[in-house]
């Protein structure tokens, strides 16, 4: 059993993970802004409201943690959504880093992923007009992170094209850089899919300082 501090556990993959991880037996607390979304009522659980832009507030929220796993999202909505999710993790890293937490596992994006040679998702024109600012935001974090951070047990773990709730089946593939299709091209990974796969690294790490990916 591992004591985890979850970022971000009522969005949609963040509550998928937040519900791996307590039917696994270890012991959560959620970080939430609104801690009234969760109505999970596990004993292995803990709810604290938190917000991760106030820099000075994340230390003692992570305090004595195993590991920290951030499905940080402002929201699609949030105008700010982009210079949020490069704050939030500049916020949560230097407090990782501080109070010298185990890992750091970070639920990524998919638009760094290459689909060809020197192409990325972002590259490709599909990722609407409206949504490049906050996937580039997220991107960047993980090029800042592997470009600066030598030292820090990160992994920032990206999805596949496509995520939404689903089917736990227990079967995917997984990948490093490259984003993971299936036969017909279609690049598809259930939150609950992607939330065993999490836990899964948690539990047996595989992956230090770097990324990987999921999918069908």
């Amino acid at each position: 059993m591992k004591k985890i501090i979850l970022v971000g556990a009522s969005g949609m993959v963040g509550s998928a993970i937040l519900k791996e991880s307590l039917e696994r037996g270890h012991d959560v607390t959620a970080i939430v802004r609104h801690p009234e979304k969760i109505t999970l009522n596990y004993p292995n659980l803990q709810i604290m409201r938190g917000d991760v832009l106030l820099e000075e507030s994340v230390p003692e929220l992570i305090r004595g943690a195993d590991a920290v796993i951030s499905a940080y999202n402002p929201g699609w909505t949030n105008p700010n959504i982009a210079e949020e999710t490069t704050k939030a993790y500049q916020s949560i890293v230097k407090a990782v880093k501080k109070e010298k937490i185990p890992r750091l596992l970070i639920v990524g994006g998919a638009g760094s992923l290459f689909v060809a040679p020197g192409k990325r998702v972002v590259d490709t024109g599909v990722i609407p007009d409206s949504y490049l600012p906050a996937v580039e935001a997220l991107a960047g974090v993980y090029y800042n992170l592997q470009k600066e951070e030598k030292e820090l047990d990160w992994v920032f773990f990206s999805p596949a094209g496509n995520i939404e709730p689903g089917e736990r089946t227990g079967k995917f593939r997984l990948g490093k850089d490259d984003l993971i299709v299936d036969n017909d091209g279609n690049s598809n990974i259930s939150a609950e899919d992607y939330a065993v796969a999490m836990l899964d690294e948690l539990e047996k790490p595989q992956h230090h300082k770097e990324r990987f990916t999921i999918g069908y």
